[in-house]
């Protein structure tokens, strides 16, 4: 089934021609990863696709009735709503009978609302829905329905939006970067809940291993043209460097016919031939092919930077806190040459607080860090850059310097580095409010590096920065000389420049581990497996439908769609329960609320033995 063809579309800031006449489709099922360099359009598309703008040529066509979702980069909410206000703020009718419910649980001396209430999440087949979205918001760390949008975190802002986007079920789902702001733990969820949902998926990501196991089609947009891949990332690695080398021999092979037409076309023929007239036509596209270049840079560096001391960075004992929250409790390392170490953790469990211990910005409560002499820092921060209006890209790098020094006495200039971190001469003296936001953070990333550290820190350097540039970074970093600390929740990117891990557990406990991110994951997943809630419930449904062939007479068909669902309902109204009982710890409560607590949890266990009662004899008649 379609849902929408996007047809010739093109579109153009002023001068800037981001891309012209490309042409894709979209299928019922599919999960589609967009891929390109940043400032090639990519979140352009993305909101054409959603409605947020229009292309200045071509058609994008929508199947009569299809339900989209988009989850932006900067999420768009109200920030005067709660988080509870923010879900139900939607046009989802089960979404709104969920609410019904949930008021009427709070008012149960009104026993008419609260039975109409039930008798519609039993009609309507909601109890599914209901736990599902709120396993969605347990997952997303979302617990505080209460909270305004507007004293939100900007990760906690992204994960609303991406809990609206998923409890909407729309048909077709856009993303634009997904994992930003997630850790890994709920990356890793995300990628289980898209790899089983039957979900169509259109999305921009650069995280790989996100790539390798959600999506089974990959279009990329480069220079211009769209290619389509259809497979997982692996798949498009694979035929896109079959193509490359395609391209290269095709070339190669017009730069041996257009120097054999040219030495005839300088004898200057007359056309007087149709067979003549033809060649000189032809000439004309030979000369193109012959012309084609990749603008592809690889990175191949040899720093020479400033020496690294026998002494580098020592923690004796360190301790931090803030309030009751460790960060730091007596924690020690000796940092020695050529460490590479990665850093992963839920977020808030201290890892940005470490960074700015490490870098003397922050001082610990008690212990030492001692730095030695020689130690050069370069901190890639999440803050970014701040231009100056007008200010040029160029101008921006050439004030943190002017050229790295390379062994042998050589050098690479300002420029040269731009043009490295795929820059052309052009764009270096573009403004810099012009650039793309990955951009932006490209052009951060080479302040940075121009400073020439020996120690380098980056906390989260692949947010918003798209595939080819990431290529780009990796090759910086495997060559890089001096010291590396990382902060992200790049899986791919960890397990290519990293060799082994400070794993933020919370309350001041870090552990060294000894490997890669993939290499933990297999350690800590042995250690302490743990199934997914979801998986769990499937197992449990196969179970029930086994009974379907053996007792085909046993229950009929009502009985069997009531057994089918008396568990969702059951294990709903178990959430209300203990959502209920929270608010028993409320030191304000008065003896009037607690006892209106207390009638409001007792309507709920009366439901939930009821349900329970009705579940045993179902079962009890099957395996009669």
């Amino acid at each position: 089934m379609n849902y929408l063809n996007v047809e010739n579309i093109s579109k153009s800031y002023g001068e800037l021609t981001l891309f012209q006449d490309i042409s894709f489709s979209v299928h019922k099922d599919q999960k589609i990863a967009f891929v390109a360099k940043n400032g090639s359009g990519k979140t352009s598309i993305l909101n054409m696709l959603a409605g947020f703008d229009n292309p200045d040529s071509g058609n994008i066509v929508f199947r009569k009735d299809v339900k989209i979702s988009f989850l932006p980069q900067e999420p768009v909410l109200n920030p005067d709503l709660t988080v509870e206000e923010s879900i139900f703020d939607v046009e989802n009718d089960t979404l709104k009978i969920i609410k019904n419910y949930e008021q009427a649980l709070l008012n149960p001396e009104d026993e008419e609302v609260y039975q109409r209430a039930f008798e519609a999440m039993d009609s309507n087949n909601a109890w599914d829905f209901e736990t599902q979205y709120k396993q969605i918001l347990s997952k997303l760390k979302l617990d505080n329905l209460e909270q305004k949008v507007s004293t939100m975190s900007g990760g906690q802002k992204k994960r609303l939006s991406l809990a609206n986007a998923l409890i909407n079920k729309p048909d077709l789902l856009i993303l634009d970067e997904p994992t930003n702001h997630l850790d890994l733990e709920m990356i890793e969820w995300l990628e289980a809940f898209f790899a089983k949902e039957n979900i169509t998926l259109f999305m921009v990501t650069h995280d790989r291993y996100f790539l390798e196991r959600v999506c089974n089609e990959i279009i990329e947009l480069d220079h211009g043209k769209m290619y389509n891949y259809k497979g997982n990332y692996s798949y498009y690695l694979e035929k896109k460097e079959a193509r490359i080398s395609q391209f290269e021999t095709e070339t190669n092979k017009a730069k041996q016919l257009y120097k054999k037409e040219l030495g005839w076309m300088r004898k200057q023929p007359k056309a007087r031939t149709t067979k003549s007239k033809s060649r000189i036509d032809d000439f004309t596209e030979i000369k193109h092919k012959a012309h084609q270049r990749r603008k592809d840079h690889v990175v191949e560096l040899e720093l020479n930077m400033e020496r690294l001391g026998s002494k580098i960075i020592e923690f004796h004992k360190v301790s931090k806190a803030f309030k009751d929250k460790k960060i730091l409790d007596q924690f020690e390392y000796n940092f020695q040459k050529s460490d590479r170490i990665g850093i992963i953790g839920k977020n808030g469990t201290g890892k940005s607080t470490f960074l700015n211990i490490l870098t003397g910005t922050t001082q610990p409560d008690s212990g030492k860090v001692i730095t030695g002499d020689t130690i050069k820092f370069g901190y890639y921060t999440q803050n970014g850059i701040t231009p100056k209006p007008n200010q040029k890209v160029i101008d921006i790098l050439k004030e943190f310097g002017d050229y790295i020094p390379l062994k042998k006495g050589r050098t690479i200039s300002a420029q040269q580095l731009l043009e490295r971190f795929l820059f052309d001469r052009k764009k270096q003296y573009d403004f810099v409010e012009k650039l793309s936001g990955g951009e932006r953070k490209r052009l951060y990333l080479c302040t940075v590096l121009i400073q020439n550290p020996n120690f380098l820190i980056l906390d989260e350097p692949t947010n918003d920065l798209d595939i080819v540039t990431l290529n780009v970074l990796e090759d910086f970093l495997l060559d890089f000389p001096g010291c590396l600390m990382v902060v992200s929740h790049d899986r791919y990117f960890m397990d290519k420049i990293v060799d082994h891990l400070f794993v933020f557990r919370g309350n001041g406990v870090i552990e060294d581990f000894p490997g890669n991110y993939s290499d933990f994951r297999a350690y800590d997943g042995s250690k302490d497996p743990k199934p997914e809630l979801k998986s769990a419930s499937k197992e449990t449904v196969k179970e029930k439908q086994s009974w379907k062939k053996d007792n085909n007479n046993t229950l009929s068909y009502n009985e069997q769609k009531e057994y089918k669902n008396l568990e969702s309902k059951i294990k709903s109204l178990e959430f209300d329960k203990t959502e209920l009982e929270k608010k028993f710890l409320d030191p304000e409560l008065n003896q009037d609320d607690i006892l209106k607590l207390s009638d409001k949890v007792q309507k709920v266990i009366d439901k939930i033995d009821e349900k329970e009662m009705r579940w045993m004899e179902l079962t009890e008649k099957l395996e009669s």
